[in-house]
């Protein structure tokens, strides 16, 4: 059971949308809990097509943006419909607290029911308001007052019909608003960004002392005190006069002695350092001076907030990094005009690399989306040659910068091979990847690649703001840690869908130090779990976190609960033949992959498989799973109920093709895939 899929998998993450719907009203019912499954697939299509997807992921402010954003504009019920959704909301977040599904790393279940009942009234007002509706919303709705079937797709396009002609009545007042208001708004899924992989951290202390070596953060205390409590005059063009511009050059060792100047805007690391000064607030313009904040006094003596402010508002420095040429106020690059964009998503393709990557793929990158933003072909060569050499300076300029704050650390030096695997001609992109390089760029990145050059890679300190930065956005950035004290079945599930081979053993060796080295609760863990195939994966990390993980599988190989999945994953390590297994350990490894295939692909998918066996054989099988002695419970009724009843009643069409809109299998769209955002 995962609870993440990529928004192309719209199969996977229907067939996952149904099992949990399903199985938290049956949890619901047992419980005596409200359960309106309208809300439950509400609460996962809320998730799944959000910025990060997942799934199991909530905090207050995922509770209120189903409630008051998502419901109001996108599930077409009445308010009198709706009224119990906050009560079935809270069911929801319990069903997946009860089943070890609920990501450790959001809020507390307690904190997520308190955010429930304080949006409750708000919720109310928010579905009876039909300026709060969605365009599609607005048109069910109209269908149902003009007594249309919106489930009848005939009568559906004679309402069209209808409308175009005039005949059907609407609130085109209303209809306009509506439009205005979602244009230009992003599509469902179109937000996701790309899930970053967890990162390590030093100490505290080393990020400290790694702060004091920073020149930018140095260079902003030195500007700063020197401005001083009296301020320093500033000329009419709002500039610092030259003579105190080349005091300056001294005192923050800028080096830029020797350049001609006619004014302080002509000292680029001068000039630089006066910029960031004004946008983290540590000084400000009044009239024809330049002053100290008085409320930033305190930040000159914290250099880690003063390095965490200056690389906050580093993205808001495209005309002080990205300079003019000719010293000109219009004569920039295309980066300076993209920095806002091009700069952070150039920082999120270094996170969380673990080998510095070639400054040659950035600036091929970089130039690509200019290039997507500009006529960049219409131009002649010479022309294209002088904006991608603008742009380019421009980037080593950004990466330069960083460097001097302690962000990025520039080196020089042969790139890893990895970085030439996509340029090979005979590589093929994996399926649903985007595009590769042109011919005869692939080729000149391959020469370029093979000679030492500018390597680039983020500091400690860049990591740690970047993280910061990509939690702000609501995304999926793990910290290698930060899971010691969450709950085994949390650490297990998250561990096994959200970090790579290396991540997730230091993660789970972190958790066990914590834990007395005692792997029995992550055991029980994987026992407990109700979800076959999530079962799989927690049981498979947990292994390989272990150093006697062979042992182990071969020790679970008796155990009552876990053997399906311990025998299964000592087939597939080769440890085990299936010949060396009994008939009754034949019969609970194939229910146990049937079980985990209902799981994966729905109820359809096994019963088109098994229809495809001679009747006596698949009557054989059927009777086998029944009797197999399997510990799944709740997934064998499953079985029973979903797959060998309708298989035992009788020959009749085993699928049933629904009506569906476009992009209700999961897409947001009926248009295929979406891109995402790095």
């Amino acid at each position: 059971m995962r609870t993440f899929f990529e928004i192309e998998q719209g199969d996977e993450y229907q067939a996952a949308q149904e099992l949990l719907t399903r199985r938290c009203v049956a949890w619901a019912r047992a419980e005596g809990l409200p359960a309106d499954p309208m809300v439950f697939a509400a609460a996962l299509d809320s998730r799944h097509l959000s910025s990060d997807g997942r799934l199991a992921f909530w905090t207050p402010a995922d509770v209120r943006r189903l409630l008051l954003e998502w419901i109001p504009r996108r599930v077409a019920a009445d308010p009198a419909e709706l009224e119990g959704a906050p009560a079935s909301l809270v069911t929801w977040l319990r069903f997946l607290a009860a089943g070890g599904l609920l990501d450790p790393r959001g809020a507390s279940l307690l904190e997520n029911e308190t955010a429930v009942a304080e949006a409750v009234e708000e919720f109310r007002a928010a579905v009876a308001d039909p300026t709060r509706y969605g365009v599609a919303k607005f048109w069910a709705f109209a269908a149902r007052r003009n007594g249309v079937d919106v489930t009848d797709q005939a009568a559906m396009a004679a309402f069209g019909a209808d409308i175009e002609a005039g005949r059907a009545d609407y609130d085109a007042q209303l209809l306009n608003r509506l439009m205005d208001e979602q244009f230009g708004r992003p599509a469902p899924g179109e937000e996701r960004t790309f899930a970053q992989l967890p990162v390590c951290l030093p100490p505290a202390a080393e990020l400290t002392a790694a702060v004091g070596a920073s020149r930018v953060v140095a260079r902003l205390q030195a500007f700063t005190e020197w401005v001083g409590a009296d301020g320093r005059a500033l000329t009419g063009a709002g500039n610092l006069r030259l003579a105190d511009a080349r005091e300056l050059i001294g005192l923050l060792g800028t080096g830029e002695e020797e350049l001609k100047a006619r004014s302080a805007a002509d000292l680029p690391q001068v000039d630089l350092i006066v910029a960031w000064a004004k946008k983290a607030r540590l000084v400000r313009v009044s009239k024809t001076r330049l002053l100290q904040v008085a409320k930033a006094r305190p930040l000159l003596s914290e250099p880690e907030a003063l390095w965490q402010r200056a690389f906050e508002v580093f993205f808001d420095l495209r005309d002080a990094v990205c300079r003019p040429i000719w010293g000109r106020g219009d004569d920039t690059s295309m980066l300076h005009d993209l920095y806002g964009e091009v700069v952070p998503d150039v920082l999120n393709t270094i996170y969380s690399l673990t080998d510095p990557i070639p400054v040659a793929r950035l600036r091929e990158s970089v130039w690509m989306s200019c290039g997507q933003r500009y006529r960049v072909t219409a131009g002649s060569a010479l022309q294209q040659r002088g904006w991608r050499g603008r742009v380019d300076t421009d980037l080593d300029r950004v990466l330069e910068v960083l460097e001097a704050l302690g962000a990025v650390e520039v080196t020089y030096g042969l790139a890893d091979e990895s970085y030439a695997m996509d340029l090979a001609e005979d590589f093929v992109p994996p399926v649903g990847a985007e595009g590769s390089y042109a011919r005869e760029v692939a080729a000149r990145l391959r020469d370029e690649l093979a000679k030492p050059g500018q390597l680039v890679k983020l500091t400690p300190l860049g990591t740690r703001a970047m993280r910061a930065r990509l939690l702000a956005e609501g995304r999926e950035a793990g910290l290698v840690g930060e899971l010691a004290g969450a709950p085994p079945a949390g650490l297990l599930g998250v561990v096994a869908e959200h970090y790579t081979a290396e991540t997730g053993t230091v993660e789970i060796a972190g958790w066990l130090a914590t834990h007395d080295g005692d792997p029995e609760p992550l055991l029980e863990a994987v026992r407990t779990c109700p979800f076959r195939g999530r079962a799989a994966s927690m049981l498979s990390v947990l292994t390989m976190a272990l150093a006697e993980a062979t042992a182990l599988l071969h020790r679970l190989h008796g155990d009552q609960v876990l053997a399906p999945l311990a025998v299964t994953a000592l087939l597939d390590s080769g440890e085990l033949q299936p010949d060396d297994l009994t008939r009754h350990e034949q019969v609970l490894v194939m229910t146990e992959g049937l079980l985990q295939l209902l799981e994966l692909g729905g109820p359809d998918i096994v019963r088109e498989q098994l229809a495809e066996l001679p009747r006596r054989d698949q009557a054989d099988l059927l009777e086998a799973v029944r009797a197999s002695d399997h510990s799944a419970a709740l997934a064998l009724e499953e079985f029973q109920t979903l797959v060998a009843g309708p298989l035992t009643a009788g020959p009749r069409r085993l699928h049933t093709e629904r009506q569906m809109a476009p992009g209700s299998r999961g897409r947001p769209t009926g248009r295929g895939k979406k891109s995402r955002k790095r």
